[in-house]
């Protein structure tokens, strides 16, 4: 076991030099080798949209990264495709070099020791078995090509099998040709155990699985990371993976991590509208482009609200802000419902409902000007498409954020 410690690690990418830009098939093939497909995307993208790349033709992949995984903890990371997700985990792996700053397993840079020699087990999205190999012979692999004794290999796959649980053992007499997407995925942890890792990496195991195996394989790989509390990095676009297999959750866009703490934590106070915008279940409700008048209100195309009061010293005349709230914070009622409500009020429309049986209440869509969002609402609660509604919003749990640098504004 060890801590894991990226310091200041920046990865940079030059597609070309001088002022000729790659064309969607020079990128393609410059960058066909590259792992991180989705990384590839954000490289085309931006030539797409610009003349050069960030000026100096160069995109960043990881822009100065901070992040400390302690020892025997595991951490989930979490953003968009082509955030730089699984190239923080190539780096820590030593599959990709960083341009600047180091990577650290406990006080030891690992700038010159190999892959190989890293004590690391990694498990893939597309399960990476060889495909030739019954699946003791995938386990087996690490020990024959390190020339280790045939007792060794043997014994060590035996206690895989007992660590793996029951029906695992019948697995291993099969080709992965044989297996399911979920029996495949058992095999690829076994062979990631058998190594006897100091550390995990998971880049996306459970996407390829249907909803119920994804169900299961998330049950086993938490019992296997409370058993053995090796340091583990999660790399996932699955919040509900995220919140059940992780510490901790790191929040990354562009190449930066925008916020590191527990699902309440980031949640409950996310750093920017970004980050309220992407994590939640449902994530927040945003809307932009409200200005604060010299008479202390908000106004925008959705109405004219009072400033709610944590808000009102915290402000200015004529600046934009964004106002977000959580679905289960709020409410609907009928139109002309709202009695004496002195909160923040918005006229909308009911699109549909979304019932959630197993939580007893359901989501009513609405629409308020342009933008469609969703308030949680008691399953009795009739809202008929079509319906003119009010949606009330309790001041304290209001959030603003300031609509140029998308930080959240700390209430009073």
């Amino acid at each position: 076991m060890a801590e894991i410690r990226l310091e200041n690690v920046t990865v940079t990418y030059v597609p070309s030099k001088g002022p000729k830009l790659l064309s969607t098939k020079g990128v393609r093939n410059y960058m066909s080798d590259f792992a991180d497909q989705d990384f590839v995307s954000r490289v085309r993208e931006v030539e797409r949209e610009h003349d050069t790349l960030r000026g100096d033709g160069t995109v960043v992949a990881l822009d100065d990264i901070d992040l400390t995984i302690p020892d025997g903890k595991t951490v989930s990371i979490v953003g968009p495709s082509g955030c730089g997700k699984s190239t923080l985990l190539r780096v820590v792996a030593g599959l990709h070099e960083p341009d600047e700053g180091a990577v650290y397993f406990d006080s030891q840079n690992m700038a010159e020791v190999k892959p190989k020699d890293r004590g690391i087990g990694m498990v893939f999205q597309s399960y990476a078995l060889y495909p030739h190999m019954k699946g003791e012979g995938n386990l087996g692999f690490f020990f024959k090509v390190r020339n280790r004794p045939d007792e060794e290999m043997q014994e060590r796959i035996r206690i895989t099998s007992e660590i793996m649980g029951i029906g695992f053992e019948h697995l291993l007499s099969r080709k992965p040709g044989n297996l399911s997407g979920g029996q495949q995925q058992r095999v690829a942890i076994g062979r990631c155990i058998v190594r006897d890792p100091t550390i995990f990496l998971f880049d996306e195991p459970l996407s390829n699985l249907d909803a119920k195996l994804r169900a299961s394989t998330r049950v086993e790989i938490r019992r296997l990371m409370q058993r053995f509390a090796i340091t583990a990095i999660y790399v996932t676009h699955d919040q509900v993976e995220a919140i059940t297999l992780a510490d901790t959750i790191v929040v990354m866009k562009d190449g930066k991590i925008q916020q590191q703490g527990t699902y309440d934590e980031i949640t409950k106070a996310p750093n920017t509208a970004f980050v309220a915008s992407f994590l939640g279940m449902p994530p927040m409700n945003l809307m932009r482009d409200w200005i604060v008048t010299p008479e202390g209100t908000l106004q925008s195309a959705y109405g004219t609200i009072a400033i709610p009061a944590a808000y009102r010293n915290r402000v200015e005349p004529d600046q934009k802000v964004i106002l977000g709230f959580h679905a289960n914070d709020a409410s609907v009622v009928a139109k002309g419902g709202a009695g004496d409500w002195s909160g923040p009020k918005l006229d909308a429309e009911v699109l549909n409902t979304e019932p959630n049986f197993a939580r007893h209440h359901q989501i009513v869509n609405v629409q308020a000007a342009d933008l469609i969002f969703g308030v949680e609402a008691p399953l009795d609660l009739r809202a008929n498409t079509g319906w003119q509604v009010e949606v009330l919003i309790p001041e304290e749990t209001a959030y603003l954020f300031d609509q140029e640098s998308d930080q959240r504004i700390p209430p009073a």
